[in-house]
């Protein structure tokens, strides 16, 4: 019998954590406690009742007007006090925020081994993004063990010498959340509906990159010219909360016809948007992602990505901040229908969907828990 602690507080976390939640409340021989550090208190309580998981412990961290310097301390002296008193066996987090940084020197300072899920993602520009490419490689240098989702994450992994054996590759667990939801019936509003029922090719646009925020207003005209130089195109943008992103898009494109300016959604209503998309631009990480799993083509406008598989598989395509580079590869997307096709169809190289049993199973091994013939088969598909 081991005890886990899972560690996180943001929406992209609780998407990516829950169905490793889901897996190890299955299991006998293992008692997992939950805490919610509540980075992102209203979007991640959206996920944890879509999948109705409650935490054992609720931070409730944020304050208005919160450093991260003062966030970071906050954290690691509150986790640190849970650790001490529950005591687990291993800590997991996910990812690259500051819950995953803290919740990782908090448990290194208790001498706990650590469980780094989505790790070995890497832009090797310490700045971009800022701050999680510093937290990421933070993390990689005091975990214990390393859930990389692809080959290549393993790979940047191993060229900082972290040990072969400590590396297990298991796809990532946004495409086990993303088929569950997928799966269930559309929720979509009345006005969403809609929107799609207009029968227009539609474009979803994200965007909330730090690093981006001086750029935006490129990446918005570009919109502006692609929905005017199309008429059977429109776009759902679901607007970040950051009041300087709110403003940006507004005054670029908020009195565009067919643009709809919508309220960030919960994940349930927006991977059904997702599902009823055309083609995406974002600078998010977790989309490039989820789009290819849906069969959705995805630009990237940023200049570097954590996610070259996907480049490289075919699924996404960078193209930076530029306003014509934008315009110029949504319209062939929009207008070539074969360089649409030699998007969608290709098989995404992020997951099947299996990758949080094959997390749990790793964990069983590792702790020499029973597996069973059942899971040593799953564990055995790539």
């Amino acid at each position: 019998m081991i005890k886990t602690m899972t560690i996180f507080g943001t929406r992209p976390e609780g998407i990516k954590m829950v169905p490793i939640v889901q897996a190890l409340n299955r299991e006998k021989e293992i008692t997992n406690i939950f805490i919610n550090t509540a980075q992102h208190r209203d979007m991640l309580d959206q996920v944890l009742n879509l999948f109705m998981l409650t935490p054992d412990y609720d931070l409730d961290i944020m304050r208005e007007g919160q450093s991260l310097e003062t966030l970071t301390k906050r954290l690691i002296d509150k986790l640190s006090l849970i650790i001490e008193e529950e005591k687990p066996d291993l800590v997991l987090v996910h990812g690259d925020t500051t819950t995953t940084f803290s919740g990782t020197y908090a448990g290194f300072l208790q001498k706990v081994p650590v469980g780094h899920v989505e790790a070995g993602l890497r832009t090797n520009d310490i700045y971009a993004p800022f701050p999680e490419e510093g937290n990421r490689q933070l993390v990689g240098r005091l975990a214990t063990y390393h859930f990389a989702a692809t080959q290549r994450n393993k790979d940047n992994l191993l060229k900082e010498n972290i040990p072969h054996d400590t590396i297990e590759v298991v796809g990532n667990t946004v495409i086990d959340a993303l088929m569950d939801i997928s799966r269930r019936e559309s929720s979509l509003s009345g006005e969403l509906k809609s929107i799609f029922e207009t029968g227009k090719k539609t474009i979803l646009l994200t965007t909330h990159r730090r690093e981006n925020m001086e750029a935006l207003q490129s990446v918005y005209r570009a919109i502006r010219r692609i929905v005017d130089a199309n008429d059977d195109v429109q776009v759902v943008f679901p607007v970040h909360k950051n009041p300087a992103i709110r403003q940006k898009a507004l005054h670029e494109i908020g009195d565009n016809p067919d643009v709809y300016l919508i309220e960030p959604l919960d994940y349930e209503p927006f991977i059904h948007v997702l599902k009823s998309a055309y083609l995406v631009i974002t600078d998010s990480g977790g989309i490039q992602e989820e789009a290819p799993g849906l069969g959705k083509p995805v630009l990237v406008a940023r200049n570097t990505t954590e996610r070259p598989e996907g480049v490289e598989a075919g699924t996404l395509q960078l193209v930076g901040t530029s306003e014509d580079t934008i315009v110029q590869q949504c319209q062939r997307l929009l207008s070539n229908k074969e360089a649409y096709t030699g998007m969608s169809k290709m098989q995404n190289p992020f997951g099947q969907g299996d990758s949080a049993d094959k997390i749990v199973n790793h964990i069983k091994k590792s702790f020499d828990l029973t597996v069973t013939s059942d899971q040593k088969q799953a564990n055995q598909l790539v």
